[in-house]
């Protein structure tokens, strides 16, 4: 017989972790199916969760399912390649087990997609950064360059120009009449110098980023190189189920309400699978809230039903 769970969690990164902590200890049985591949796996530390500031993201989620397991929450390694919708949901794992749950949590996060630049995908984690607030303290004062994938690359150059007074903005295939005149002015005034032409390939030497070499040969010392990444959100278990999503300028992502209930009853979703932009403290809270309301669905399911006998 196909096993029976009040509620299965696709994803044990920090959203799905923290949705089965919470589910765990309300006694509901829980099964998390994790297929090992969390986003932020090429960084060595997480920053900015209280408490865990520069914890090594392995440890953080190593420590995570020794939480769970203490409530009875079990963990497997697989991936979830069907999902279907009947009075129970039918999970269907791609090493062959069939589950059933009442209620489920799909906390699949999403893929980072970096620019073609030869180096960048070697680098990323290490002295290639998407983010300031994850990273911006441990390289603060150093050298840094910022590459354009597009003109709206000039918000990140600003913003890391809070951590580095020295900071060259580098165009790569974004043309400079693409600026606009505020932007070009915001620029200036952040101290951000404009360097036009395609980047060919990092420099790298003794495995540290010296430089960013352009098409035509001139090479820029530089040590930390910021890139913005596109997004592509896992969402293709919420399209098997129906959910609705719309369009961000990062993809598309669930309707979700504020505690992560999409548009199919009965599923939640949390950390970057609902959004790009979601930290790790913010996809533990976002766990957090829909594990809760769940166990409120639940019992308020199960008293109508008992109710009505």
């Amino acid at each position: 017989m196909t096993e029976k769970y009040a509620v299965v969690v696709i994803g044990g990164g920090a959203a799905g972790l923290s949705a089965a902590l919470v589910l765990g200890r309300a006694r509901h049985r829980t099964l998390v199916v994790d297929a090992g591949e969390p986003r932020n796996a090429p960084a060595a530390h997480m920053q900015g969760y209280l408490s865990r500031d520069g914890m090594p993201p392995a440890e953080f989620l190593a420590l995570g399912r020794e939480e769970i397991a203490r409530y009875g929450v079990e963990l497997v390694r697989d991936r979830v390649v069907e999902v279907e919708r009947g009075e129970d949901f039918t999970v269907v794992l791609a090493g062959g087990r069939t589950v059933r749950a009442r209620r489920l949590v799909v906390a699949t996060g999403l893929k980072d997609e970096l620019p073609g630049v030869a180096g960048v995908a070697e680098r990323f984690g290490r002295d290639v950064l998407h983010c300031p607030f994850c990273h911006g303290w441990e390289v603060r004062d150093q050298p840094f360059g910022v590459l354009a994938s597009s003109p709206a690359g000039v918000h990140q150059a600003l913003m890391v120009s809070q951590w580095s007074k020295d900071v060259r903005f580098f165009l790569h295939t974004v043309a400079e009449e693409e600026l606009s005149d505020e932007d070009l002015r915001r620029l200036a005034a952040a101290g951000v110098d404009v360097v036009p032409g395609e980047v060919a390939e990092l420099v790298v030497e003794d495995d540290l980023l010296t430089g960013i070499r352009l098409a035509d040969g001139t090479t820029h010392a530089r040590s930390v190189l910021f890139v913005a990444p596109g997004a592509a959100p896992r969402t293709g278990l919420l399209e098997q189920l129906g959910a609705e999503l719309h369009e961000t300028p990062f993809g598309a992502y669930p309707v979700v309400d504020a505690n992560g209930l999409t548009t199919v009853p009965g599923v939640w979703a949390a950390g970057n699978a609902i959004g790009f932009s979601e930290q790790v403290v913010h996809a533990a809270s976002g766990g957090y809230r829909a594990a809760a309301a769940i166990v409120g669905d639940l019992l308020m399911t199960d008293l109508d039903a008992a109710a009505q006998v």
